[in-house]
């Protein structure tokens, strides 16, 4: 089975054996596709013991995540930067780790909804702020006999 340059699995293979040529070895329209910012979401999961894991997740930290985005303009470094992740002792599988979700809810009606309800537990007013606006809020405000300017 021939497995497709631009598979993730590939490239996590071209990271573990620190193929530092691997991003020049791309074609202009292989790089347009490639994505160096999944290389930070996979690059520090490994199934594997724990202390190799441990060390994947700091040497991601510290090689990737640290001027990632400081250097973007460099892609090539990049990858550089991704390649030295890898403690050069085997190819591992590799796991993608989602971004974190937003924030449902801004703080400010997250106070106001507590203030509103200080019985409410934080998970329920986390949860009533990702649905209320401040048209809900004003309205609770003035069912309470409050102005709402407060």
């Amino acid at each position: 089975m021939v497995m497709d340059k631009l598979h993730i699995k590939n490239e996590m293979i071209q990271v573990d054996r620190k193929n530092r040529g691997f991003y020049e070895e791309l074609t202009d329209e292989e790089r347009k596709k490639f994505s160096l910012y999944l290389m930070i979401r996979w690059s520090s999961t490994v199934a594997a013991d724990s202390q190799t894991q441990a060390y994947y997740v700091q040497s991601c930290n510290h090689y990737l995540n640290r001027q990632f985005f400081a250097i973007n303009r460099h892609p090539k470094l990049q990858w550089l930067c991704a390649t030295a992740v890898s403690p050069d002792i085997g190819c591992f599988d590799h796991h993608y780790i989602k971004p974190k979700k937003k924030e449902t809810g801004s703080n400010d009606t997250k106070k106001q909804l507590l203030e509103l309800f200080p019985n409410m537990k934080l998970a329920d007013i986390e949860t009533l702020a990702a649905i209320t606006d401040k048209k809900d809020i004003k309205e609770y405000l003035r069912e309470r006999g409050r102005d709402g300017k407060d």
